[in-house]
Formats: structure tokens, sequence, C-alpha cells
């Protein structure tokens, strides 16, 4: 009979410990898949993305079955033109945005960028041209913090909110995302690389992709200093995990762990202007000039030069690569840029 009662006892105690997390689970679910509703609720609108049977979006849920062709071939017929093939299974962030990037008819773009990348002896992953381009275009977004647990690394499989942030976006290009990537990227030219700067920039573009993590980096969640909730970098993090992480001599003299300590760890002569930065240069950005202090407040952003017109680094699309020179407004806001190989 005792034992009977305490058999029951255990069972209670189980059951109200299981009903306990169910708003939490369920709180979850929410922020997973609640995030960006005025999106969800355009891409219904324009007939894109549907609601499952239930009559609820469910955002947090991974894009299965006959979704993507479905949602392809409906976007498809907003720009006039015959929608590419997709698998009728569940599908990564990359293999996704390889999917939009054909549908917005930038194909060509990303395979010219995956090309000069492997020409210039970086050996990119096979995702990297693809990523580029659908990073420029804004299809993929930072989470900010503290709701990090929201990011997906590119081989996890698509969620239907961060789906539907892709195609509400693409929507706006009105059809004009491949040309805006075609201006853009005719330009994305590589020099030849020395040893050095091979090796470094070849760890660099391996990690194309990766979310903004703030604080951040390593790659996985529980590593590093104080063990992250997240894998994934900041923009320092990013250099950090590059010079620093990996063990290259070069990152010995990189002491500093923010972007303000990296500029301002070295003398004001060897600061470099932009029409001077070379290959794995370390480049700062914000409303500092090149002849002040640096500060927190005056150096705000950095990344690494993949050459004097482009650079990667990690910011609201991830890491990604951007243009250096050749954007007036980011080269309005270059402060200077260090050498470090």
């Amino acid at each position: 009979m005792s034992l009977r009662i305490s058999l029951l006892a255990v069972l209670a105690v189980l059951a109200a410990a299981a009903a306990s997390l169910l708003p939490a689970t369920a709180a979850r679910a929410s922020s997973l898949g609640g995030w960006n509703l005025g999106e969800q609720h355009a891409v219904r609108q324009a007939g894109v993305m549907h609601d499952l049977d239930d009559q609820a979006f469910h955002g947090e849920r991974p894009v299965s079955g006959h979704e993507l062709p479905e949602a392809l071939a409906a976007f498809a017929a907003q720009l006039g033109v015959a929608p590419v093939a997709a698998p009728s299974s569940g599908v990564s962030v990359t293999t996704f945005d390889r999917l939009l990037v054909a549908q917005l008819g930038a194909t060509d773009v990303a395979a010219a960028v995956q090309h000069e990348a492997w020409s210039a002896g970086l050996q990119p992953p096979a995702t990297f041209g693809t990523e580029v381009v659908a990073r420029y275009l804004g299809l993929r977004d930072n989470h900010p913090f503290p709701h990090e647990e929201l990011e997906l690394f590119p081989t996890d499989a698509i969620t239907r909110a961060e789906a539907a942030h892709s195609f509400a976006v693409a929507l706006k290009w009105q059809g004009g995302g491949a040309q805006a990537a075609r201006d853009a990227f005719s330009r994305f030219v590589l020099p030849s690389y020395t040893a050095a700067q091979e090796r470094v920039l070849r760890l660099a573009v391996s990690k194309i992709g990766m979310p903004y993590i703030w604080g951040g980096e390593t790659d996985g969640a529980g590593m590093g200093f104080g063990g992250q909730e997240h894998g994934g970098y900041d923009c320092s993090g990013f250099v950090w995990r590059v010079f620093k992480l990996s063990g290259f001599s070069w990152g010995r003299q990189i002491r500093g762990r923010t972007a303000a300590s990296q500029a301002g760890e070295i003398a004001r002569g060897a600061r470099i202007r932009l029409d001077d930065v070379h290959p794995a240069d370390l480049v700062f950005f914000g409303p500092g000039r090149f002849w002040q202090k640096a500060t927190e407040r005056r150096i705000v952003h950095e990344g690494i030069a993949l050459s004097p017109d482009w650079m990667i680094h990690s910011s609201d699309q991830g890491v990604y690569v951007s243009p250096l020179r050749l954007d007036p407004w980011r080269a309005k806001r270059f402060s200077w840029a260090r050498r470090v190989l």
C-alpha cells in the first residue's frame, strides 16, 4: 500500500513538472516563430506562403514537404518568370539561399563570385558564392541580443519565419535583385595573395554565413571564454577567431578583444589609409578620424580586407562580404587600417 502511494506521489510530481514546462516551451515556440509577424503577413498577402492546416503560420517550424516548391512557384509568378526546381523536403539555410538566389535570376553572379574566390586560391566552400549574393541582398538578418537563440547556422533547416523574411525582402526588390547583385559584384576582383595572406583569408571565407553573435568569438555554443550560448561572432570576435583562436602566430600581436582596442593598440604612425589597404589588413570604421584617439565611441566596427576594394566581416547579415572603397557610405565611415601580417 505504501509502495502504491509512493508511486502515485512520484507520478504526481512528474506530471506537475511537465505541466510547468509547457508555458516555457510554448513561449519559446512563440519567440522562435513570431519575431517577424509583419513579414509573415506580407508573404501570406502575396500568396507566396500560407498558414498550415490548423490556420496558424507556425514560423518556428522547418519548411517541409510541398511548401518550398509551392512558395517558389508563387514567387516566380510574382516576377513573371519560370519557377526553379526545388526539393519537396526540408532544406538547409544555404540550400534555401541557393534556390532563392536562382529564382531571383542571380545564379550567374554567385557563380562568378565563387570562381573568383577559387581562382585567388581561397578554397571557398561550395556555398560561398550564393551566400555572398544572398546576404548582400539582405535575405538573411541578424537577431539582436538577447534573442540570439533565433539564429540559424548555415547547415540548419530553414524555418518558416526565416523563409518568410527572405521572401518578404525578395518581394521588395520587385525583380531588381539580380541586377543589383550584378552591378555590385561585376567589380569583384581579388588579387594574388602571399602565402600568409592566403592562409588567413582561407579561414575567413570558410566562415561565410555564420551568425553574428554579440560578444561571440567561437564556432559553437559553450565554447570560448565564459561559454557562448550560440556559436558565431561579433565583428571583433570574427577577427579574434581568425587570427587568435586559429593559433596563427600573427595573432600574438593582437591583444585587445574589441574593435576599438585592436585599432588603438598600434602607434598612430602605423595606421593605414584606405587607399593603402592590403589583403588581410584589419579595417576599422566609425566616426573616429585618422588622427584621433581610438575609443569605443569612435571605432564601432571592423572587418578583414580581401582586397583594397572588398572585405569580409561579421555584422547584420552574419559573416558576409561587402564593398570597401567601392561603397561611398562605407568609405566615408572608414577610420584606418592595421597591418598584422
